[in-house]
């Protein structure tokens, strides 16, 4: 990576990467949860310049900085818009000392063998140039698991390295995601298929190359230690995935050495009608308490 402050944070800064890339198909969701119905916006345009509201307050709150808050992923458009006067991915990381990524994929293919691979991305060169050009450091990529379907996981990770590396030609940070849906029978089963895939792809990477994960937090604690000290992954985060805070902490604080990468969860009992101060107590609260999980190992 060309910047090495942000290469050194991200490997050894104490604190987690804020998701704030929720795209078209979430975003409605996302806003429901803030406060903001579906009637308040008459349009797409509408809805996006909302949802980049919202993202600015927070990253504008006094307590979303470095010191607790190591990265955060955005989503595409919120790269291309500014925050106070400028560029998101300036202003996050000069004027808050938090890391960029950036959102990547374009979405989920239908279901097969209990997975879903992520859509074609034929612009992905393109985008990876604008974000070097953003001074974004890093992606994030996500696909998802079902089942525990030895076929469809295998599929889902190679999916996701071959893409990776050809973002890791860009010089960029790419995040893998497969994320473990958290309400199937077969999670634990399934976690297994995935770690012996990931391992088996990591080992093959090139010596000196890297890659981040992004995982759901395992059924066994400290599942994923073993990618955790991997030399050939700079860092393991975990999503919320629907989990309530108290929970996603709570699993969090019992996997050493990884930190939290959560969406719904960071931005639980945020509200567009609350004051500044009200929500800067809020936010700054909530940053706490995933702050504290992420270093508890």
């Amino acid at each position: 990576m060309s910047n090495q402050a942000q290469t050194k944070q991200m490997t050894s800064g104490e604190g987690f990467i804020a998701a704030l890339d929720q795209s078209g198909g979430s975003t409605p969701k996302a806003l429901r949860l803030y406060g903001v119905q579906e009637g308040a916006y008459n349009s797409e345009a509408e809805m996006y310049d909302m949802i980049h509201a919202m993202r600015s307050r927070i990253a504008m709150a006094p307590a979303f900085n470095g010191e607790k808050v190591v990265g955060a992923i955005l989503f595409e458009m919120t790269m291309d818009r500014e925050i106070d006067g400028k560029p998101t991915a300036t202003y996050i990381w000069e004027e808050r000392g938090v890391v960029p990524f950036l959102k990547v994929d374009k979405g989920l293919a239908d279901e097969e063998n209990g997975a879903q691979v992520m859509k074609p991305m034929p612009e992905l060169d393109a985008l990876c140039e604008r974000a070097v050009k953003a001074g974004v450091f890093g992606t994030k990529m996500r696909s998802v698991i079902n089942a525990a379907n030895p076929a469809g996981i295998a599929a889902v990770v190679a999916q996701q390295f071959e893409v990776g590396k050809q973002i890791l030609g860009h010089g960029l940070m790419p995040i893998i995601e497969p994320e473990v849906t958290i309400s199937i029978a077969d999670k634990a089963a399934a976690e297994d298929i995935l770690l012996a895939e990931l391992t088996k792809q990591i080992d093959a990477l090139p010596d000196g190359q890297q890659v981040m994960l992004k995982l759901t937090l395992p059924e066994t604690a400290n599942l994923y230690k073993s990618l955790v000290d991997h030399p050939k992954v700079m860092r393991v985060v975990a999503l919320s995935g629907g989990y309530s805070r108290e929970e996603a902490n709570d699993r969090l604080s019992n996997n050493t050495g990884v930190i939290a990468s959560f969406s719904r969860a960071l931005t639980e009992g945020l509200s567009a009608q609350q004051s500044d101060a009200e929500f800067n107590d809020t936010i700054a609260a909530s940053i706490g308490s995933i702050h504290a999980a992420s270093v508890a190992g």
